[in-house]
């Protein structure tokens, strides 16, 4: 469940900031793997291919690369990099003007899976998930994605990916949660 605080432990992220403009590799590794699942999950939250999902978080670290030394309140940067990941996907979107096939959805990997049968349980139940996920409304759907994905974000961060306000967080998943229950414990 994502945590309430302003900033992971570790170093501020006015610190980091500071330290990866002046060219310290270290310091952007620090804000990737502090804001990287973040932003990978919004980038998710569009339902692309892989591939262009990666290229989307890209895109977004490039952004900030290109505006660090513009970012006034850096306690807010998991925001700021949830909105520009979805502000890039939406442009993305915009351009392709891409409708996903329902094909392209059912990619799941069960790799360290032992024999056959785990692998085909594995496949079934991920199948009957995604049945399950594809019934709830979109909202739940990108909610339940972005959360699963982010262990370390905070409610504002994933409100800011979602254009949600804070406070619905908590009861909006826990909503969700239970319709994903209901719809799985339905279809198997």
């Amino acid at each position: 469940m994502p945590s309430n605080s302003a900033e992971p432990a570790g170093p501020r992220n006015a610190e980091l900031l500071a330290a990866a403009l002046r060219g310290e590799g270290e310091a952007w590794n620090g804000l990737v793997d502090r804001f990287g699942r973040l932003v990978w999950a919004v980038a998710q939250s569009f339902e692309l291919p892989a591939s262009d999902v990666a290229d989307l978080s890209q895109t977004v670290w490039l952004r900030l690369v290109e505006h660090m030394d513009q970012i006034k309140e850096p306690e807010r940067l998991g925001s700021w990099l949830a909105t520009t990941t979805r502000r890039e996907g939406i442009k993305l979107l915009r351009r392709r003007s891409l409708e996903i096939p329902d094909e392209l959805q059912d990619e799941q990997s069960d790799q360290g899976k032992d024999g056959p049968e785990e692998h085909a349980l594995v496949a079934d139940e991920y199948a009957q998930l995604r049945v399950a996920l594809a019934k709830l409304p979109e909202r739940c759907r990108k909610l339940l994605r972005v959360i699963a994905a982010s262990d370390e974000a905070n409610y504002s961060e994933v409100a800011a990916a979602l254009d949600m306000p804070v406070g619905s967080i908590g009861p909006t998943r826990s909503r969700c949660l239970e319709r994903l229950r209901v719809q799985y414990t339905q279809s198997s």
